[in-house]
């Protein structure tokens, strides 16, 4: 027994934990949980929890259902909002098959698998996300309009209504569970919040983002409110990104840095950006996983819509920061198109995977984009030979399904799922008659 198992199992007796929560996620990146009793624990380490895997969105079919749940005792964490009494603690598991090899419908595993391949050429891979979200008054009902809990905009001070001190309190949690947190204020719609992780490598983070979503919704509850992270809940206001700002490195190394090159940017980080920028279209279905996505995107504005890069420039795909003096290990870049509604693992694999490429075979990066490029004409645009994104979910699927990289990187089985269930939401989109319709076209025609 590893000294991380001793710890939690010394930990769970000494804070009389009552339950041990078990998380992991499907393949569309929601959340799965089994509860355990203690005493049902060290069996759980060594020999993980039974569950019927073809119960779960793209784990497996049901001649094949039998799989199993291990507990990575590195996650452990108590459950703040569920108070001292009767403490709930979670942690994380691994997807493993019955002869205890790891699946490979496992998002996790998936995200460790692109790793490790970064890991082969000495690189570690660090993130870190600006989530947003919004808080609204309460649940809309199926059919109603949300409404968000104030009127407030950017970086406002909103010291009324039904949310004051809700980033206050949902930190807290947060870094009772050990995720630190970074920046919050006020986003720039009406209820919008942004809160900002740490860096910290990918495989964390991905589990924090996870964390972070659920302790969003549980202290929102608590107050009587409702936090959404749907991309584009509001037609006339600023859709909720997920700004990702990351790196490499190689040992404590920041391998995008380069004090002697343009804006501290090495060749590595050059080129990985090259990357991301050529493979972007084919990984927009993962980092864009919803139709509601798309109309985020085609807002324009701070939300990308061609593939391009600059310095500072928050219009572009991707961005490179400004470049600090004498502080070379934050030398970063960050995408800016992906949404919080995205399975996190899935994303920051391709993401690497993108990236990666790029620096293996050398990508050269186009020149920057300095101009706000939502603001030029087409026929400019199509001067400086600015691609789109894909401008829809079935446009996303299309790139994806000619990915050789997007299909190594998830593996066959994820990869075939994904396209399959996404294909059948945008069917399913494409036959509803929408208000939009109704309001213009019944009296019309």
């Amino acid at each position: 027994m590893d000294k991380q198992t001793e710890f939690v199992l010394r930990a769970i007796e000494e804070r009389d934990i009552r339950f041990v929560r078990l998380w992991f996620t499907d393949v569309l990146g929601q959340l799965k949980s089994v509860a355990i009793a203690p005493a049902e624990l060290e069996g759980a380490f060594d020999e993980g929890i039974g569950f019927d895997g073809s119960a779960i969105q793209g784990f497996t079919r049901v001649t094949e259902a039998d799989m199993l749940a291990r507990p990575d005792p590195s996650t452990f964490q108590i459950l703040p909002w569920r108070g001292e009494k009767d403490a709930v603690a979670r942690m994380f598991c691994d997807i493993a098959l019955p002869d205890g090899s790891p699946s490979h419908a496992d998002p996790r595993f998936v995200l460790k698998r692109a790793l490790e391949s970064a890991a082969a050429d000495g690189f570690t891979y660090y993130t870190h996300p600006e989530i947003e979200f919004y808080l609204l008054r309460e649940r809309p009902a199926e059919g109603g309009r949300p409404v968000p809990v104030d009127d407030a905009g950017y970086f406002d001070h909103a010291t009324l209504g039904p949310a004051h001190d809700f980033r206050r309190k949902a930190i807290t949690m947060l870094e009772d569970m050990g995720i630190s947190v970074e920046f919050s204020h006020h986003e720039g719609g009406p209820g919008q919040q942004e809160i900002d992780l740490r860096y910290a490598d990918a495989l964390s983070t991905a589990d924090n983002i996870m964390t972070f979503r659920t302790v969003v919704k549980e202290v929102a509850v608590e107050r009587g409110v409702w936090a959404t992270f749907m991309p584009k809940p509001f037609r006339d206001h600023p859709g909720s990104g997920m700004h990702t700002h990351l790196s490499l490195f190689e040992g404590d190394h920041n391998a995008f840095a380069d004090p002697s090159a343009p804006m501290g940017l090495s060749t590595v980080g050059r080129s990985f950006i090259a990357g991301l920028l050529h493979h972007a279209p084919e990984m927009s279905a993962i980092t864009n996983q919803w139709v509601n996505s798309y109309k985020r995107l085609a807002a324009g504005g701070e939300a990308p819509t061609y593939v391009c890069w600059g310095h500072d420039n928050r219009s572009a795909l991707v961005r490179v920061p400004m470049y600090k003096p004498h502080k070379s290990n934050s030398t970063r870049i960050e995408l800016r198109s992906l949404d919080p509604a995205c399975n996190p693992y899935l994303a920051f694999a391709v993401m690497l995977a993108a990236g990666m490429k790029g620096v293996r075979e050398g990508y050269e990066l186009p020149p920057a984009a300095e101009d706000n490029v939502w603001n030029l004409t087409d026929r400019e645009r199509w001067a400086m030979g600015l691609r789109p994104l894909p401008g829809s979910l079935h446009q996303a699927i299309e790139a994806m399904e000619d990915s050789e990289l997007v299909a190594e990187t998830l593996g066959e089985h994820v990869f075939d799922f994904f396209l399959s269930n996404k294909r059948a939401e945008w069917e399913d989109y494409r036959r509803q008659v929408t208000q939009f319709e109704l309001d213009r076209y019944l009296r019309l025609l």
